[in-house]
């Protein structure tokens, strides 16, 4: 949608697509977010100049979505957009202070990670029949991808070929930010890349930039990678939620409820900082609770 700050939102997002490496999820959502508020402020306000949005204007748009009952969580990310789109235009010199130093995002219950339990997480890699066919083993190694390593679904759509290491079993992720990262890969997991890749070259014009490729020898796209996920795990266990972030979420849980130390998970999954990652330890001692409960006579 055209508005009258077009000008100044379009290098923004062509910034933090093409500079920052957002995904395009990220780039989408982001636009979204600006959209709605130059909306707001075109309706309410007659469309002030940039550099008369005042933290009262935002105020004002915050408080009309809490009123139409949009959740903490939608509000801070809200946030979080227009943070970065006035901190890229102080860079850019198009305004010299921003508008957003007051303004308070407000808090979020922190809620635990959603998870599969082991035995599950047994039965979906061990218990279902994939098949022996090329599409099979790509459904196959998705899914021992997502849970042996914890990468994003956009990292795994994009491992290269180069990126993996054979002899020193590990495997090269580019996650967010445009920043890489090596996870190791047990003697199993490379011997299924391994096998992938010689059945790929059985596929006519397979794609052999990217270790993943459909039936037609294709590149993933991740609504594929989520229908495949939401499919199997749908066999295995009964939350709600189906997605390849699950997947992240059991790999980490299972990780820390075996003990293994936090700042070790965080450098897996990618995290920029400890305190992402710490909220699956909430896993671990909810876990350590229910022992409690169930084996202590007193408790």
């Amino acid at each position: 949608m055209q508005n009258s700050y077009s000008i100044y939102q379009q290098p923004f997002l062509d910034y933090i697509t093409f500079e920052k490496r957002y995904s395009g999820n990220t780039a989408i959502a982001y636009k979204k977010d600006l959209d709605q508020f130059f909306e707001y402020l075109q309706m309410q306000y007659d469309s002030p100049r940039l550099e008369e949005i005042s933290p009262q204007h935002i105020r004002s748009w915050l408080a009309e979505m809490m009123q139409d009952k949009s959740s903490a969580r939608t509000v801070n990310r809200k946030i979080s957009t227009l943070k970065a789109f006035f901190k890229y235009q102080m860079r850019t010199g198009s305004l010299k202070a921003t508008p957003m130093t007051t303004i308070i995002s407000p808090r979020v219950s922190r809620r635990l990670p959603v998870f599969i339990e082991q035995k599950d997480t047994d039965m979906l890699l061990n218990g279902i029949d994939f098949g022996e066919d090329f599409e099979g083993k790509t459904h196959r190694l998705i899914l021992e991808l997502l849970y042996t390593t914890g990468i994003r679904r956009d990292e795994l759509i994009n491992i290269r070929e180069a990126g993996i290491d054979q002899p020193g079993q590990m495997l090269k992720v580019l996650g967010k930010g445009n920043k890489e990262r090596l996870i190791p890969l047990s003697s199993y997991m490379m011997g299924r890349i391994t096998e992938y890749t010689a059945a790929k070259q059985d596929v006519k014009n397979a794609d052999r930039t990217f270790l993943l490729t459909g039936a037609g020898g294709k590149k993933l796209y991740p609504k594929y990678v989520y229908l495949i996920v939401k499919k199997y795990l749908a066999l295995v266990t009964t939350i709600q939620k189906k997605s390849p972030h699950i997947l992240r979420h059991t790999f980490a849980t299972h990780l820390t409820n075996e003990g293994a130390d936090i700042n070790a998970v965080k450098e897996l999954l990618g995290h920029a900082s400890l305190a992402a990652t710490q909220v699956y330890t909430h896993n671990t001692i909810e876990r350590l609770k229910e022992v409690h409960r169930k084996a202590h006579p007193k408790a």
